[in-house]
């Protein structure tokens, strides 16, 4: 029988607390799954007593924060095994990046992960997944062979293109709504290093620098830019650098010529990717909202000239992500930049409002579902995850597998 932890216990704080502070759940009861079995048991107990259920790895991408019901966590169920005949890796569901980073290096390979490798592997890759080599070669959904799902009747499904097609392409892009995943097997690619870094400047015009710099660079190269508040009060420019073609001095060399306070950009083990972003490791509470763009002109990059305490970052998408590989619920592939805002606290301050509509002009008018967060986690803003054709077909296979609604505490896929 799985364990279980109620609100008395003195390790529920610690257990139902992730990353994501803005809010936070507040469950009932607390599955600590170590197997799929408990996952599967923890459905059951749910379903018995008509009540909801969330999912919990790293807490980074909380989207909907329960009061009452069953969270189940799966922090412990994080086992990675690597296949280097067949270049991939079977990862359970609350393995972070980090963990599945270190095991394919020792063959010569990497998953494509993110900028943070404590994020967790499977809930970004299930919501998209924009890594550091994104426009090379896609999406992480658009890599992902296998995927071992409970529904909401309790029951495990093995879901591939050719088995349980439906439930495997909702999986991938629909997230958490319509089944828990206990386990993924992705791809790896044969990457052992990267030419990576960043350069930091003192001036808001690196912004336009690297827009136009953007116009030369190849499908190899992944880059954002970041305007970042320091603690002397200055806002600085950071661009991050993630490249796999030929050459990436002479590719760079544009950017160098505005004169960067710091620079460290080089040849990296894809073990040291992390050092590219160097997003915060410690958990807080923060809001934060996006933009996808289909262009992004010199008036659309002023928007951020004085937001002078918040972190604006704008990714360069394009290139393979537009292009899938399997087939799947990602929506929104048309985008060319990702326009995103973070704030500190659990308030959601006007600016982002105001942001979004300085931005509606070159809007694509729709959103990526790893992107929308806590307060901005609506069934609306959900919904632009998706085409329209995509998203009805969501809510039909959502009325299939969980007619109860019973996953309702995440990224919502509203019932027909």
């Amino acid at each position: 029988m799985a364990r279980r932890i109620t609100p008395e216990s003195d390790i529920y704080d610690s257990e139902r607390l992730g990353y994501q502070r803005s809010s936070s759940h507040k469950p009932d009861l607390i599955f600590p799954a170590e197997t799929a079995a408990d996952v599967r048991e923890a459905v059951a107990h749910a379903a018995a007593h008509d009540l909801p259920v969330a999912v919990q790895a790293t807490g980074h991408g909380l989207a909907r924060a329960a009061e009452g019901g069953v969270l189940i966590t799966t922090g412990r169920l994080n086992a990675v095994h690597v296949n280097p005949q067949t270049r991939t890796a079977h990862i359970e569901a609350g393995a972070p990046w980090s963990t599945v980073i270190e095991a394919a290096a020792v063959h010569g390979l990497a998953p494509l992960s993110g900028s943070a490798p404590a994020v967790g592997a499977a809930s970004y890759t299930l919501g998209g997944g924009i890594g550091l080599m994104a426009r090379t070669y896609g999406y992480a959904a658009d890599h992902v062979r296998a995927v071992d799902v409970v529904t909401a009747d309790g029951e495990s499904h093995v879901a591939t293109p050719d088995h349980d097609a439906d439930l495997y392409w909702a999986m991938l892009g629909g997230r958490g709504a319509i089944g828990i995943a206990t386990s993924l097997e992705i791809d790896l690619v044969p990457v052992t290093t990267l030419y990576g870094g960043a350069l930091l400047f003192d001036t808001f015009d690196a912004v336009h620098a690297w827009r136009e710099w953007l116009a030369h660079v190849p499908e190899e190269m992944t880059s954002s830019v970041a305007v970042i508040p320091f603690p002397d009060g200055r806002r600085r420019t950071q661009v991050r650098i993630a490249y796999l073609g030929e050459d990436g001095d002479s590719l760079i060399a544009p950017l160098r010529r505005h004169q960067p306070l710091t620079d460290t950009v080089k040849d990296i083990p894809y073990t040291a990717t992390a050092t590219i972003h160097n997003d915060p490791t410690e958990p807080a509470a923060y809001q934060s909202s996006h933009t996808l763009l289909r262009e992004l002109p010199a008036e659309a990059v002023e928007v951020a000239r004085n937001q002078t305490t918040n972190v604006v970052e704008i990714r360069h998408l394009g290139g393979a992500l537009s292009r899938p590989v399997r087939p799947n619920a990602i929506g929104n592939r048309d985008a060319h930049f990702l326009y995103g805002i973070v704030t500190r606290g659990p308030e959601v301050p006007p600016v982002h409002e105001k942001t979004a509509e300085a931005l509606e002009e070159w809007s694509t008018g729709g959103h990526a579902l790893n992107f929308l967060y806590a307060a901005h986690a609506t069934p609306e803003a959900v919904r632009t995850a998706f085409d329209p054709e995509t998203y009805q077909r969501l809510r039909a296979l959502k009325a299939t597998y969980d007619p109860a609604d019973l996953f309702r505490h995440t990224h919502v896929i509203e019932g027909p």
